[in-house]
């Protein structure tokens, strides 16, 4: 059984951190404010007892025709100690020799100091904080006083003497010891616990916000798409997780609208391509079957008209199989696009021509208003006949019997503008954003022809890919409109 719940556990992960961090910041506090108190102590006291050595010659003469009075410095010394027997008394030569000395249990290890921090005593006369050597304690260091002993304008040497003795030391020590436990098992552990139940609070507040957003991801992952982060409970970075989050879900949301529709499309067009390659392949294999079965009774025109039929079904069999293998690879960018100059006018010409005879089938009139002096345009030429093609063809299909259809190019400023226009039933609103679609199944015309909007895909991808955008214009009952602009060659 686990402790905490799960939507609890980083609140108490943070708080016991939290409590960690507390106790490390208390035991350096301990040690900081315990360095801080003993070199308070010690500089206050080498402070009010800076002229003691000094003070020590007023009574004594250290020395006697150039050795040490012994007799007379001893009494002093003694004396002194009397009154305070922390006070370790050393007599130096000039160069820190250890000449003389009285201490307590006359334990002194060493043979001379360093007689640079006595210097550097003597320069500040006790106003600054400088510890010296402990003679008593080697490679340690304490507070001490010391003065200068001259006789007849010569020195003789430095009265050094220490004051925080090895007994001091173990007194305060031991001391300190005491103190510190009384206080950390006191004042200090109330502080420690007041400082963390106010953490647990402030954590408490903080991490309430992120269990929120952690709690809207569960139940968006479980399912739930429409569940949202109320971004206005949210400050800062939580309210910059919580606006990315919901956009990411909305676009999410949207992508997975879009997938439905594209595949309910998709169904669609499979439906449409299977109806449109059934069509004509059930005429084809009609046909045949019916030549083979009245193979002596079909007279010889019957038997041609019969195989027109057939070729008229295989081509269009050819042709939307041909536009559905051409469009993958235009999605799936297979096709490389291979830029050259070419004169747009005589492309327009050369397709109108050719779609001549299936308008005149129609007695549909094709009008071309294409300036003879344009100048070269950039693009894939055979790429471009293909949206050309596509789009006559498509102007044909969908214009009624003696209707028009209109040519146009002409040059707005570096750039070439087609346009093809046709009469006819035109393009409903509704129907208008997609045309383009590969999915889209245009509804039924008048005219009783239909389409899987292959050839108006093909249009669209092979300018995208160009980087060329078209326009449609459409009125119901009066005329629809493709236009685009390929940019004029610079080389």
């Amino acid at each position: 059984m686990k402790i905490f719940k799960k939507g609890q556990s980083l609140y108490w992960r943070i708080s016991l951190s939290f409590l960690m961090i507390l106790l490390l910041l208390g035991l350096v506090y301990i040690l900081i404010t315990a360095f801080a108190a003993d070199r308070h102590f010690k500089e206050t006291t080498q402070r009010l007892n800076a002229h003691v050595a000094e003070s020590l010659l007023l009574e004594v003469t250290p020395f006697i025709d150039g050795k040490v009075n012994e007799e007379a410095l001893g009494k002093i010394m003694h004396s002194m100690m009397a009154v305070n027997p922390t006070i370790e008394v050393y007599l130096l030569d000039p160069a820190g020799e250890i000449l003389s000395f009285v201490v307590l249990d006359k334990k002194v290890k060493l043979n001379s100091l360093d007689i640079d921090p006595v210097l550097e005593f003597l320069q500040y006369k006790g106003d600054r904080y400088i510890l010296g050597d402990d003679p008593r304690n080697p490679g340690e260091q304490t507070i001490f006083s010391a003065t200068e002993v001259i006789v007849d304008g010569d020195l003789m040497g430095y009265v050094y003497m220490v004051l925080a003795s090895e007994q001091y030391d173990n007194i305060t020590t031991q001391l300190a010891s005491s103190y510190w436990l009384r206080v950390g098992t006191n004042a200090f552990i109330l502080t420690l616990l007041a400082a963390f139940t106010i953490g647990l609070v402030l954590i408490w507040l903080v991490t309430k916000n992120l269990r929120i957003i952690i709690s809207t991801f569960k139940q968006f992952e479980e399912g739930d798409l429409n569940t949202r982060i109320p971004e206005k409970r949210m400050r800062g970075e939580l309210g910059d997780l919580s606006r990315t989050f919901n956009n990411m879900a909305e676009t999410i949301l949207k992508n997975i609208d879009e997938l439905k529709e594209v595949d309910s499309l998709r169904r669609e067009l499979i439906a449409n391509v299977s109806h449109d390659l059934r069509s004509p392949l059930a005429v084809i294999h009609g046909y045949i079957e019916t030549m083979i079965i009245k193979e002596d009774k079909l007279t010889a025109e019957e038997r041609k008209k019969y195989l027109h039929i057939i070729l008229d079904s295989s081509e269009r069999l050819n042709n939307l199989v041909s536009d559905l293998f051409e469009l993958s690879k235009l999605e799936a960018r297979q096709i490389q696009i291979k830029k050259e100059p070419f004169f747009i006018n005589e492309l327009m010409l050369d397709a109108a021509k050719q779609y001549n005879i299936l308008a005149d089938k129609k007695q549909i009139e094709i009008k071309s208003d294409i300036s003879p002096h344009l100048p070269l345009v950039s693009a894939d030429i055979s790429l471009m006949e293909r949206v050309i093609q596509n789009l006559l063809s498509n102007a044909i299909q969908y214009t009624p019997e003696k209707g028009n259809i209109s040519l146009n190019v002409n040059q707005v400023e570096d750039a070439i503008e087609v346009n093809i226009e046709n009469t006819g039933e035109g393009i409903s609103e509704t129907d208008l954003p997609n045309i383009f679609d590969r999915y889209y199944k245009v509804s039924k015309n008048k005219t009783g022809i239909k389409g899987t909007g292959l050839g108006l895909a093909i249009v669209k991808k092979i300018l995208d890919i160009h980087n060329i955008p078209i326009n449609v214009r459409s009125k119901p009952t009066k005329f629809t409109s493709f236009s685009f602009t390929i940019p004029v060659y610079q080389g």
